[in-house]
């Protein structure tokens, strides 16, 4: 069994990326520059800004935050217009949810597309359903970046992905379903209307959950020898779970990623990939 060790990988990206943007600096006389925006106090969205924030540190990108513990919708818009307009900001993240009252989905269609580095915006969403470069969401794009660190193809084998999400399980299925490396998979899209799953998910070459169900792929769901991404994080009594029995599966799979430590490093890596992006757009590298 390959255990898919997303933080070893987000680990190798960072440096990677490190050394890339000291070259950059030397040449451009400026770093990449991320602004994260953090309306509230939400505690999960607090110590995922403080992981970002850190990782920004280690690819020696800078971070530029703006935590408001309050923020009505004009005022947050105008932030957002004033971060547009700003030349030393690359990229800009909103961190979702935000508080009760805010319009997330204006919000995030006010950022400028070639700044919207979580891949959220309208245009962003429709490049990448046309096979076009632009931002892709962080999650599935940091899934098929582990799979090819692994050397783990999924072109012409049956791919299943458990979840619609907007974030994660529709992109993800596009991501799959393309052309070009680690795709041209046949996938087959399940939610929660989807009749006999455990039988469709028994036909997977690649499985990928993402439902927010702890523990809701067992033994008996899962071919022998698939290769199994495991998206959920989900907060029970014992601890952080994933939506795989990771122990029932462990014996029976040839490739699995951990909770945590799996999926998760991966998101917050392909988010400094996609700065570094945005930034070498923004300058012409």
């Amino acid at each position: 069994m390959i255990l898919l060790d997303g933080k070893a990988t987000a680990a190798e990206i960072r440096a990677e990326i490190r050394e890339e943007v000291d070259g950059l600096e030397a040449k451009y006389g400026r770093r990449p520059g991320l602004a994260v925006v953090l309306v509230g106090e939400d505690p999960a969205s607090q110590v995922y800004v403080r992981n970002k924030e850190r990782a920004c540190e280690d690819c020696g990108i800078r971070s530029i935050p703006h935590r408001l513990e309050t923020a009505g919708q004009l005022e947050l818009e105008g932030l957002i217009h004033e971060l547009n307009r700003d030349v030393t900001v690359d990229g800009i993240l909103v961190q979702l949810p935000l508080p009760e009252g805010l319009d997330s989905q204006k919000i995030l269609d006010l950022i400028d597309p070639d700044k919207d580095v979580d891949g959220f915006h309208p245009v962003n969403v429709g490049k990448m359903s046309l096979g076009l470069p632009g931002f892709k969401p962080c999650t599935p794009a940091g899934v098929i970046n582990l799979l090819k660190r692994y050397d783990l193809d999924p072109a012409c084998k049956k791919a299943v992905v458990i979840g619609r999400s907007n974030i994660v399980g529709k992109p993800l299925a596009m991501m799959l379903s393309q052309s070009g490396p680690c795709a041209n998979a046949t996938v087959t899209l399940c939610h929660s209307r989807t009749q006999n799953l455990a039988e469709v998910c028994r036909e997977a070459d690649f499985l990928f959950a993402a439902i927010g169900r702890p523990n809701f792929v067992t033994a008996d769901m899962v071919k022998e020898g698939a290769v199994v991404v495991d998206v959920g994080i989900n907060r029970t009594d014992e601890g952080l779970a994933g939506d795989c029995d990771f122990n029932a599966l462990k014996d029976k799979v040839h490739a699995i990623t951990p909770v945590p430590g799996g999926v998760g490093p991966m998101t917050i890596a392909q988010l400094m990939v996609n700065t570094l992006q945005a930034f070498k757009l923004h300058v012409g590298a």
